[in-house]
């Protein structure tokens, strides 16, 4: 409690300057009137994220030591950094400064990762899949090995010959990726902001080791006319981290901060799984958890709306007592349920009383919709309606849960096919308070549209409404929304926890069928940890019985499986950093069209920034049209659909 004056000190003090503190989550309170050493310190920080480096780095720790000469002597073979211990599906990030002499004449004078089998170089049992060096020299020997393949580099910066010029581009703070989480590829990155190269194996790597049961891989460096000055590792090498002297904070960024909490959920409960990046001086950082944090809510955790949390970090590096603390603001909202509704929850909201906003339905789409319906149960029509519209609102028909609608499309309309007309309306009306609803729009493109909805009763029966060839749409300005009377709809089909710690393959959607010819199409609010880019929805395309896995597809531009080698990705961001902040609280809208034998994702998501992101992967073969599927899992983060 040595430090609890100072931090209450500090809470006041922001409590007072809230209003103007609001939504500057990350922000800390030393922008303006900061120390000479703090303001140096941030414009160095802030000059380094803006370096081009777009690789988001999680649990780092110091690790500071050189590998090679100073004066550049080091000939190959003669230096070797640490060991670091990958294991299989996880991520090993390094980042180290490279000293590259400015007399250089040959392109290889720089380093080499080597990925082996054992610590033990001398061991009987040694055994290396490979190199691969920094610079890229497709005629010359810059990755070697039996289990590498060079058909699998990416540069930036290419050599045609050993003396080419360049190589000092080569120098500077490298940021090296080694990737084991996709248990179907390996995966290297190695950039400066300036020069990357990527090596992207679509398999695994063999298991090399003795014992069948370790399917670790071990790593380590070798510089060559050059040094490496290492400063930081996400994974601990054999032999323990090297740290320098103490350094204090200077700001913080927050993560995980759920967007919503729910009243009379405690403080400490709701935040227990925020983390914090903090940044030191001399451009290390590290995440502290939740534990390490002080936080408060202002105004209150009591009343409903949006506030503003603080958080307060107040240690060292080494955790000390820092000479000053660092602060983080993000704002929430506290509510009195978790999901997205229309209609009052008493059932009490009038005819056309409250109404969803319009959703687009493009020509030869189907939109797929989940909700729970809730009814007073006075008369059939207090349950969900479904409003057929033009983009200002003038409407080509208006129709119900219970067989019966109006509207131009719908009145006197001679092809219109209704089917759903229950054998015992008492039953379906009861079965109606709590049903789960799934309602498919469909925009066929030559002016007509079809509405189904199945209804799941809470007797256990499925109920079916159909209203098939309403006329009279334009199929280019053609949308629908849902209103209510004397009823209320909740859209609380949630995958994965709300605050964000799903892990990989834990939660998984409905399956959807989209049938030969079709284009479906769901919508939803997608929430991440921000943890990487891969914590955000993926799309899983598969058969019936999950045999025959065609495709796993990330918002992210990646994905694996059998249809995925055929198909041409797009979308991957010009700013990674700015996507990934933005997909918190973004709504996603995603459309899978089957066309036989192969298949088409579109991924279109409105970010919290304001701003429209897309992500396509066309041409997935083969698939089997007959019988295709889609479904939807998480990792790190959760969706709501609508």
């Amino acid at each position: 409690m040595k430090y609890l004056n100072r931090i209450a000190s500090v809470f006041c003090a922001a409590a007072l300057g809230v209003l103007a503190l609001t939504g500057c989550e990350g922000g800390d309170l030393y922008n303006v009137d900061s120390p000479d050493w703090v303001s140096s310190k941030v414009d160095s920080i802030a000059a380094s994220k803006g370096s081009g480096d777009d690789v988001e780095l999680e649990g780092m720790e110091e690790d500071v030591y050189t590998v090679g000469a100073t004066d550049f002597s080091t000939g190959w073979w003669a230096q070797f950094s640490k060991y670091y211990q990958v294991p299989d599906g996880e991520v090993w990030n390094a980042v180290f400064n490279l000293g590259i002499n400015p007399a250089a004449s040959n392109t290889y004078k720089n380093f080499a990762l080597i990925i082996c089998n054992d610590e033990d170089r001398g061991a009987a049992d040694y055994k290396e899949y490979g190199a691969i060096r920094y610079d890229n020299q497709p005629s010359g020997n810059s990755e070697w090995g039996d289990y590498i393949d060079r058909s699998c580099v990416e540069s930036t910066l290419t050599f045609g010959s050993d003396t080419d010029a360049g190589v000092e581009k080569l120098g500077g703070k490298v940021t090296l990726t080694v990737d084991r989480t996709n248990p179907g590829a390996f995966v290297v990155r190695m950039t400066n902001g300036t020069v990357t190269k990527t090596y992207n194996q679509k398999t695994a790597l063999p298991n090399l080791n003795a014992d069948g049961a370790n399917t670790n891989i071990r790593c380590f460096l070798v510089p060559e006319g050059s040094y490496i000055s290492f400063l930081q590792s996400n994974i601990e090498p054999i032999g323990g981290f090297t740290s320098a002297e103490d350094k204090q904070p200077i700001s913080m960024v927050l993560n995980g901060v759920p967007r919503k909490v729910l009243q009379g959920t405690e403080l400490t409960a709701a935040f227990a799984n925020v983390t914090a990046t903090v940044q030191f001086e001399q451009e290390v950082s590290k995440t502290v958890t939740a534990a390490d944090l002080t936080f408060q809510a202002i105004p209150d955790m009591n009343s409903l709306g949006t506030k503003t949390l603080v958080a307060v970090y107040n240690k060292t590096y080494k955790g000390e007592g820092a000479a000053q603390p660092v602060i983080a603001y993000a704002s929430f909202d506290i509510v009195d349920k978790m999901f997205t509704s229309i209609g009052a929850t008493d059932n009490s909201t009038g005819w056309w009383g409250a109404h969803s906003e319009n959703v687009k339905v493009a020509p030869g789409e189907t939109f797929v919709t989940n909700f729970t319906n809730y009814t007073s149960g006075v008369s059939n029509w207090n349950n969900f309606v479904m409003v057929l519209c033009k983009a200002d609102n003038s409407e080509y028909a208006v129709v119900r849960a219970d067989n019966y609608g109006w509207g131009a499309g719908y009145d006197g309309n001679a092809n219109l096919v209704t089917s759903g007309g229950q054998s015992d309306w008492g039953a379906w009306l009861a079965a109606m308070d709590g049903a789960k609803v799934t309602t498919y729009v469909t925009n066929n493109g030559d002016g007509t549209a079809d509405v189904k909805a199945v209804m799941l009763g809470t007797d256990g029966n499925t109920y079916i409404q159909e209203y098939l060839g309403i006329n009279t749409i334009d199929p280019n300005d053609f949308y629908f929304r849902f209103t209510v009377d004397g009823c209320h709809l909740e859209f609380d089909n949630v995958l994965g926890e709300e605050d964000n710690t799903t892990g990989w393959w834990a939660a998984h959607s409905e399956l959807i069928n989209v049938p030969v010819g079709k284009t479906y199409t769901t919508r939803f609010k997608n929430y991440t940890n921000g943890a990487a880019n891969w914590n955000n929805f993926l799309v899983v395309l598969t058969n019936a019985d999950g045999s025959n896995e065609y495709a796993v597809l990330r918002a992210d531009n990646y994905g694996w499986g059998s249809a995925y080698d055929a198909c041409t990705p797009s979308g991957g961001q010009s700013d990674w950093a700015a996507w990934l902040a933005a997909m918190d609280d973004a709504t996603v809208t995603v459309s899978v069209t089957n066309h036989g034998s192969s298949a088409d994702v579109k991924a279109v998501m409105l970010g919290s920034d304001g701003n429209t992101y897309t992500q396509d992967y066309l041409g997935l073969s083969p698939i089997d049209g007959g019988d295709f599927y889609f479904h939807f899992t998480v990792e790190g983060g959760h969706l709501v659909f609508e």
